[in-house]
């Protein structure tokens, strides 16, 4: 049995439709990557999941009794807000200390512990944020664009923590992500949204999709040449996908 299941799913705001009979399935241990532009609804499809927006039409259907781990597109905190790291894992239930340290040895930040919140660099934030979604082990994990801001290095360090995430606890993963290198090296399927779902494969069969190359371009040859063109010259800044998204 699938752990999340879409069929036909539609979001509308207003008069503005976002996501157009979309279907998708999550499968247990798998990592699955949605890309596309900027305002191809790709958010949208994750707070739906989640029960943060109301689909128009379609259904969603979880596993019962499904634990979901969400790392969030951003999160602010009061920069003079005095919070541990340890306190802000533990805000929303009583968590003993045990389970803290080990969620975040999970996220491979053994040491941020007694931290305080406003100290932490961006990917310590972002793995602060991984080990909140770990310590009730979670079956599945959504990331919404949770490298955003970070450098290439820092995005391909917490994309491997994923990973070892995956290998050691069997969860899956969904994640959104403008980083199309990370989606080659990171996920057994790859999600091509536009509003409606355009492709979807392995990453290779999405990279040579002719739908995926109208949408992001030929002249790399598509995101297999890219990853490595970015793995062997580090030119993060020739990646015009890798910014923020609105949905």
């Amino acid at each position: 049995m699938s752990l999340i299941s879409v069929k036909d799913l539609s979001v509308t705001y207003g008069a503005n439709t976002v996501l157009r009979h979309v279907s998708l399935d999550l499968d247990p241990g798998e990592i699955v990557t949605i890309v596309g532009p900027n305002g191809s609804g790709k958010t949208s499809l994750l707070r739906a999941i989640i029960g943060a927006t109301r689909p128009s039409s379609g259904e969603i259907t979880l596993k019962p009794g499904l634990k979901i781990g969400y790392v969030p597109q951003r999160l602010h905190i009061d920069q003079t807000l005095p919070i541990t790291v340890e306190r802000f894992l533990r805000l929303a239930d009583r968590i003993p200390r045990t389970a803290c340290k080990a969620a975040l040895e999970s996220a491979g930040v053994p040491d941020l512990l007694t931290r305080q919140m406003s100290q932490l660099s961006g990917g310590q934030f972002q793995r602060v944020l991984l080990a909140r979604a770990l310590i009730n082990k979670p079956d599945v994990l959504l990331l919404d664009e949770a490298t955003q801001g970070l450098d290439q290095r820092g995005s391909a360090a917490f994309y491997q923590q994923i990973e070892t995430v995956r290998r050691d606890t069997g969860c899956a993963v969904l994640m959104i992500s403008h980083e199309l290198h990370v989606v080659m090296s990171a996920s057994d399927r790859v999600i091509c949204l536009n509003g409606h779902v355009c492709c979807e494969g392995t990453p290779a069969v999405v990279a040579s999709a002719p739908e995926y190359r109208a949408l992001f371009g030929t002249g790399t040859g598509g995101a297999l040449a890219l990853y490595r063109h970015e793995h062997d010259h580090g030119h993060d800044h020739d990646h015009p996908q890798a910014h923020g998204e609105a949905d």
